[in-house]
């Protein structure tokens, strides 16, 4: 069975074409390589990324990915919009991501973004640099398949 995923980039610059998205196509690519049907990032101003959010989740995937927005700037609601739509939160996942990145680059810990469910749907916020993305990605990189899984009603693997 094929699974499905959405890609979105929270970022105002880059949907007014003022500055390149380098981590919406980082994220499809590592989906795409783990068999994932996904189409290319979609691109919105941080003050649409709830409404984008809403509809992502609505679309019903296995795994929605954002990127960007994460951050104490003004205009950063990644977490708020994603936290308003989750059924339960897997803070580990981002507690995780946070360590990773804080062994690298002190300012790491400022990220906000939260990771959890909604529905049958895995929803985790990335940061908007291309070394938080691939942290995060080597995050789920170990707990995607069990993640998704267990959504799917698996049971647990044997250790």
């Amino acid at each position: 069975m094929t699974r499905s995923a959405a890609v979105l980039v929270a970022s105002t610059r880059a949907a007014a074409g003022a500055y390149e998205d380098r981590t919406g196509p980082v994220i499809v690519d590592w989906l795409r390589s783990r068999g994932f049907d996904v189409a290319d990032a979609v691109i919105v101003a941080d003050a649409s990324i709830a409404e984008a959010l809403a509809s992502a989740i609505a679309s019903g995937p296995d795994v929605v990915l954002t990127t960007g927005g994460t951050g104490v700037s003004p205009d950063d609601r990644t977490p708020e919009a994603t936290r308003a739509l989750l059924d339960a939160e897997l803070p580990g996942i981002s507690e995780q991501l946070r360590r990773l990145g804080a062994a690298v680059v002190p300012t790491a810990i400022l990220s906000r973004g939260v990771a959890g469910v909604a529905g049958r749907t895995f929803v985790m916020n990335l940061p908007g640099s291309s070394g938080g993305v691939r942290d995060g990605l080597a995050v789920l990189d170990g707990v995607l398949d069990h993640l998704l899984d267990q959504l799917g009603g698996g049971g647990h693997a044997e250790a």
